[in-house]
């Protein structure tokens, strides 16, 4: 069986449905279809949820903006001529419930039970449609499959257990029809939703190729295939035939947002292949992600991380930094889970670069600022370049100010305003 990831670009308008439709339609192998939010819906979503938590004004604005996309993509569909719609109210309903009363939970908690909507209500939409385009397709709930701890935004997926669900069901669904689930979400145990990181559906398909056996996985991009540089802000870029699932952690380890980070490892533990595609030309070869691959480097890979922030801690003593202090700062970095991208050692002071999330950042540099001395700078780039040389480099910096440099072998990255 194959198992098929088709994320927003894809499916953002009813063109992309009946694109996504023709595709799955070419499969002759038992299909497994994983769905991400359509367009720019989770960026809408997030927004809905601040309003929320903000008590803005503008809240119902947003959602009625985000049902009317949604219903829009339908209307052009099917006509009017389904019960589609139904489905979609009854999907919306969860948020109005919750939009009715003042907020409670963690922000994390509350992100997730909203954000989420988006791929419940995109997955609704294609399976009608492919039913409607006469392919035999069922609609699955991930929910119940991907089970995951409490860590909301960031859901830990408890293997084990979501390996014998999926075993248990899917494989008999599988010779009937085609399956269509959602990507980036999950369930707990206590039957709340999760969400397993942004551009999670990439890993969401992962798990259930490497629960279900799959031959291979295909995620379906709108570009050619993996990049050395990301087309919107480079010229001349090249694609790669083949890359090692070692290159492509590597890649995406530094941020490369083709693939989601957590992909690989699963794919690579049962040795299956993963095809980065262009939806606009499913005919095309693009990438392949496998364990022997012949790499052939061309130009160096860089990898563009904007909205960075570079904080640098110091004891308030002015003492040397120790093991002890490290200690402290990174247990402090794991409870508000944010991630550093880049960190560098000197005698009295430690910095790291990561991406600004302000909910996170706020919270950080409060528990931060009891025992340290903290300045920093938001507003910045990391460029990380991977097989590259000085000249490469010099390229991309120009006459940036870099206020951090680091270089190994293979690898330099460059923190610049």
């Amino acid at each position: 069986m194959l198992v098929y990831k088709f994320g927003g670009a894809s499916v953002k308008d009813a063109k992309g449905v009946i694109n996504l439709a023709n595709i799955v339609q070419q499969c002759d192998q038992p299909l497994l279809v994983v769905v991400s939010a359509m367009g720019k819906t989770t960026n809408a979503l997030e927004k809905l949820t601040r309003a929320y938590v903000n008590g803005d004004h503008d809240m119902h604005s947003i959602f009625d903006e985000i049902k009317h996309f949604h219903y829009d993509i339908a209307t052009k569909l099917f006509n009017g001529e389904d019960d589609v719609h139904v489905q979609l109210n009854n999907t919306f309903v969860e948020i109005e419930w919750m939009l009715e009363d003042e907020p409670q939970d963690s922000y994390d908690f509350i992100y997730d039970q909203i954000v989420s909507i988006g791929e419940l209500a995109a997955t609704r939409i294609v399976n009608a449609y492919l039913t409607h385009y006469g392919i035999n397709s069922t609609w699955l709930d991930a929910r119940g499959y991907i089970l995951t701890d409490n860590t909301y935004r960031e859901g830990v997926i408890d293997m084990e257990k979501s390996r014998e669900c999926i075993q248990k069901d899917i494989p008999a669904l599988l010779q009937k029809q085609v399956v269509i689930t959602q990507g980036f979400i999950g369930g707990t145990s206590e039957n709340f939703t999760t969400t397993l990181g942004r551009e999670g559906s990439d890993y969401t398909a992962a798990v259930f190729a490497a629960c279900l056996g799959a031959k291979s996985v295909t995620t379906w991009k709108d570009v050619p295939g993996i990049l050395n540089a990301d087309p919107k802000l480079f010229n001349d870029t090249v694609k790669f035939d083949e890359l090692t699932y070692n290159e492509a952690i590597e890649m995406t380890y530094y941020g490369a947002t083709v693939i989601h980070p957590k992909t690989i490892k699963p794919l690579q533990n049962a040795g299956i292949p993963l095809y980065v595609k262009s939806f606009k030309h499913p005919e095309e070869p693009g990438t392949v992600i496998k364990e022997h691959a012949h790499v052939k480097y061309i130009k160096p890979v860089i990898i563009v991380k904007q909205d960075q922030t570079l904080l640098s801690v110091s004891a308030k003593d002015h003492s040397f930094i120790s093991e002890d202090h490290l200690g402290d700062i990174f247990r402090l970095f794991a409870k508000h889970h944010v991630h550093i991208n880049i960190m560098q050692t000197s005698a009295l002071s430690f910095s790291v670069c990561f991406g600004l999330e302000e909910e996170k950042f706020d919270a950080l540099l409060c528990d931060l600022k009891e025992d340290f001395k903290v300045k920093y700078n938001n507003e910045l780039t990391l460029y990380t370049l991977r097989h590259y040389d000085r000249d490469a480099l010099l390229e991309v910096v120009g006459d940036k100010r870099v206020l951090l440099e680091q270089t190994s072998r293979n690898t330099v990255q460059v923190v610049v305003r």
